[in-house]
């Protein structure tokens, strides 16, 4: 891994990101659009969208950073890009790397717009700091942007990407915590959950809006999906594929 290498192809992508004016609004207003709407949906149950609110930036964030990062990707390696990268002197690893740098920017930018509209706009209730929440939705968009980059490996078409887009991120988000507690849920299902890195994501919003902070279990889970991140970028790496079949 190359350090210079990895910064070149981020300064890369987020060149190829500022001529696309939607997907760049897409990533950056999207989440806070979806949280506002939900926000809507329970104005009658404040209690309701306080419970929730947190989870939701863990959620929304990574979902929209995985279809993005997942259909680039795929579309770097069928248009053969990826494999005239290759023949320059650059790793798989430091092309994987080199995203999730680019989209961590992005991620940056989107976390502050939706924890600031959370907090000030939609008036989330929660008790911890809100520095703290957006490093852990940072962390979250830079999830799954390194699950998008793992799914990317294993799709031959853009179409499958989207398609893995189910697969990978609606079991997590089903039991994750945000609609039953894991601690509620079947035993079988609770120990898929306690392998399952969206669980963390949602654990480390809800303990810093529990107040909890990072020194008391949100740093713990918060850690985890750090882990989560190194190593889906690691298998992208040994996993990707330089063309589509």
């Amino acid at each position: 891994m190359t350090p210079r290498v990895s910064f070149a192809v981020a300064a890369r992508v987020l060149a190829q990101l500022r001529r696309d004016h939607r997907t760049v609004a897409m990533l950056i207003l999207l989440p806070a659009l979806l949280v506002s709407l939900m926000w809507w949906m329970f104005t009658d149950a404040p209690a309701t969208f306080d419970r929730v609110g947190g989870p939701l930036l863990a959620v929304f964030p990574s979902i929209i950073m995985f279809v993005v990062t997942s259909v680039a990707t795929l579309r770097e390696r069928a248009g053969g890009t990826l494999a005239r990268l290759f023949t320059l002197p650059m790793g798989k690893l430091d092309f994987l790397l080199g995203y999730a740098l680019a989209f961590a920017l992005i991620a940056v930018v989107q976390a502050g717009v939706v924890v600031t509209i959370a907090l000030y706009a939609l008036d989330l209730d929660i008790r911890g700091a809100a520095w703290q929440l957006a490093v852990v939705a940072v962390l979250d968009g830079i999830l799954g942007t390194a699950l998008g980059l793992l799914a990317s490996a294993f799709a031959a078409t853009e179409f499958q990407a989207v398609q893995l887009m189910p697969a990978v991120m609606i079991p997590q988000l089903l039991l994750c915590g945000l609609l039953v507690p894991r601690d509620r849920l079947p035993g079988v299902l609770e120990a898929v959950s306690d392998v399952l890195p969206l669980s963390y994501a949602v654990d480390a919003v809800a303990g810093v809006a529990a107040g909890n902070g990072f020194g008391n279990g949100a740093g713990t889970d918060a850690l985890v999906v750090a882990g989560f991140i190194v190593g889906a970028l690691v298998l992208g790496a040994a996993t990707l594929r330089r063309r589509t079949a």
